[in-house]
């Protein structure tokens, strides 16, 4: 077996089209030697159809990462594919309507507590329900949208990701005594479900395409992809609590 994974044993949530980052990142760590096992929750036979178009079979775990008996039972579900893990991938976000769209002063908490739970207390949930598969060398890698600035109707969700990047380095700080690693990789603007449940999220498109120094592909997914992988591999081991941009060089250029 070659390539960047090879002999790798690798858990990825967030499977929902071929057009989520996480099938790219299944795709391309399947084409380069690793074995995937995925999760889904609630549609389990579109993940099931997608999973499909892989380039090997993928098993699929159902898990609901704000369930307690889920998380518990993941170690036992993932064993019954595979005898460990090398790496995680956290490809998880949601937010309810009320805090999307220009709504950030009016969503309740219950609303935005469903977003943070989702979307930023996930992260260590499924890392530390992951953690026993897991040795020296292991790798969590989530994905998250620049949080440094506050971006129109974003909202709650953009504040979800500032927390989800805050709890990467602590990750990385707690796991590290583990030889453990939390990296993130904040990808630009994509054309997937979770941009589409955006109101308004179109505004993004036109001007990273306009802005971004090296141009931007609304539509391509693999370089996001191909981030994960790298951060999931060997060539990275003495790299956590980072987050990798992969947008163009937008986030580096000046209004």
């Amino acid at each position: 077996m070659s390539g960047l994974l090879a002999g790798k044993r690798l858990l990825v949530t967030g499977v929902i089209t071929d057009a989520s980052i996480a099938f790219s990142v299944a795709k391309l760590a399947q084409e380069n030697g690793a074995q995937v096992v995925l999760t889904g929750y609630g549609r389990l036979s579109l993940v099931e159809r997608i999973a499909r178009r892989l380039p090997q079979p993928a098993p699929i775990i159902e898990l609901d990462v704000t369930d307690a008996d889920h998380l518990a039972g993941l170690g036992d579900r993932v064993r019954e594919h595979v005898d460990g893990l090398d790496g995680v991938v956290h490809s998880i976000g949601f937010a309810p309507q009320s805090c999307l769209g220009g709504g950030f002063l009016d969503a309740p908490w219950e609303d935005v507590a469903t977003a943070l739970h989702v979307s930023t207390y996930s992260y260590k949930s499924l890392a530390m329900a992951a953690l026993p598969l897991m040795s020296a060398g292991g790798a969590v890698v989530g994905l998250t949208f620049d949080a440094t600035k506050a971006w129109p109707v974003y909202d709650w969700m953009g504040v979800a990701k500032a927390g989800l990047e805050s709890a990467s380095r602590y990750l990385a700080l707690h796991l590290g005594k583990q030889g453990i690693r939390s990296n993130l990789v904040a990808a630009g603007p994509l054309r997937t479900i979770a941009a589409k449940s955006i109101p308004g999220f179109d505004q993004f498109e036109e001007a990273w395409a306009e802005r971004a120094p090296l141009g931007w592909s609304l539509t391509d997914q693999e370089p996001a992809a191909r981030a994960c992988l790298a951060l999931l591999s060997d060539w990275f081991p003495a790299t956590t609590g980072e987050i990798v941009h992969v947008d163009g060089g937008y986030h580096a250029i000046g209004a």
